[in-house]
């Protein structure tokens, strides 16, 4: 018994002590991370984009537009310049004070102008341009239009009838290119898609409350052959050939529409596009850009065009001051409501030749004067 447990006292001795030897040891702790340098005032005021820095007295703020400092209820301060400005002197106008920070137009131009320049594959895709590759199809793709305008042609100068004309896109691919370019990035920058077309969206005015024969007096109707020349701008436009026109910005009045070629007289320019609804849902709706589409003899069924998600080069031509003659001198084309087929739509045209250049201007208010353009430059 002695000897076995012996071997058995050897073998604990021999394995506590292998396990003693052998045991990893703790690893030392990590060095404690070096404290962080703060960043001096300085430091942050260089590199941040702007600050607000508030004043003890307010009372010597005027209206950079014109001058003014009465009515200090409408005037808004710059967050970036802490500069004033009327909401009816902005372009486009606020109608509601803006919730949160607000930068004027001069402070944000820069970051707005400099939007980026979408490639010919992006501008293609964004506007859904219909690619036609053989010959046979591109016949197809033509409208047939083009043909029957040039038998009527003749007839329509005899009876010496003003007809509307299809805008002549520039024959440069790579102009037109740009045009649409800038467009794109215009609407990129605002957040909206493109739409050449009225869209009705569940929740809001259906297509069938857009009938011409509820407006209250009745509306103007499209003749057959304006028809037909309409349908041609779109089938234009569908392939790419857009009217010879440019969206670039003004640190005044925001983005606008400028001609990139002449336009002649009565020339088609576009179709005033959007989500339609009822204008009673849109009474308190801040959007500037909305448009009457139809004066219902029933208020309630009235409708409008609102271009703040979807539409097109339209939504950007800009508004005359209808209460100075130098303003009424600056209107190169005119929004008219017409019944097409039964459907109210709304196109805007040239009321005279546009040169290379002028930029694009109508009357907001046309017949119904309710819209506050005094304050328009």
């Amino acid at each position: 018994m002695h000897p076995a447990s012996t071997t058995t006292a050897a073998a604990r001795r021999q394995i506590g002590s292998r396990h003693r030897t052998s045991a990893p040891r703790r690893p030392s702790p990590p060095p404690y991370p070096s404290p962080k340098r703060m960043k001096l005032l300085t430091e942050v005021m260089e590199k941040a984009a702007y600050a607000v820095v508030e004043r003890e007295d307010y009372g010597d703020i005027s209206c950079e537009q014109c001058r003014s400092g009465e009515r200090a209820e409408e005037l808004l301060l710059c967050d970036k310049c802490d500069k004033g400005y009327h909401m009816k002197c902005l372009r486009p106008i606020v109608v509601r004070v803006p919730i949160g920070s607000w930068i004027c137009n001069k402070c944000s131009g820069d970051g707005q102008g400099r939007v980026r320049r979408l490639s010919q594959k992006k501008i293609i895709d964004f506007f859904r341009i219909q690619r036609c590759e053989k010959d046979g199809i591109k016949e197809k793709c033509r409208s047939l239009q083009d043909s029957r305008k040039r038998r009527r042609r003749s007839l329509v100068y005899q009876k010496k009838r003003r007809r509307l004309l299809p805008f002549i896109p520039s024959e440069d691919p790579a102009q037109r290119l740009k045009q649409m370019g800038t467009l794109a990035s215009a609407l990129t920058a605002l957040h909206m898609e493109f739409s050449d077309d009225l869209t009705y969206l569940p929740g809001m005015a259906p297509q069938l409350a857009n009938q011409a024969k509820f407006e209250q007096g009745g509306m103007q109707v499209l003749s057959k052959e304006d028809i037909e020349t309409l349908e041609q701008c779109r089938a234009m436009c569908k392939r790419g050939e857009c009217p010879p026109l440019l969206v670039v910005f003004d640190s005044c009045e925001g983005y606008t529409v400028e001609a990139d070629d002449q336009i002649k007289d009565l020339t088609i320019l576009a179709e005033y596009s959007g989500d339609v609804d009822y204008i009673k849902n849109r009474e308190h709706d801040d959007c500037d850009s909305m448009m009457t589409l139809l004066l219902a003899r029933d208020p309630s069924k009235s409708l409008v065009i609102c271009p703040d998600k979807r539409g097109n080069i339209a939504r950007f031509i800009n508004g005359i001051n209808n209460h100075t003659p130098d303003g009424k001198k600056k209107q190169n084309c005119k929004c008219v409501r017409y019944d097409v087929n039964g459907e109210c739509r709304v196109i805007l045209v040239a009321t005279r030749d546009v040169a290379k250049g002028e930029r694009l201007y109508y009357d907001y208010n046309g017949h119904e004067h309710e819209y506050p353009t005094q304050h328009f430059v």
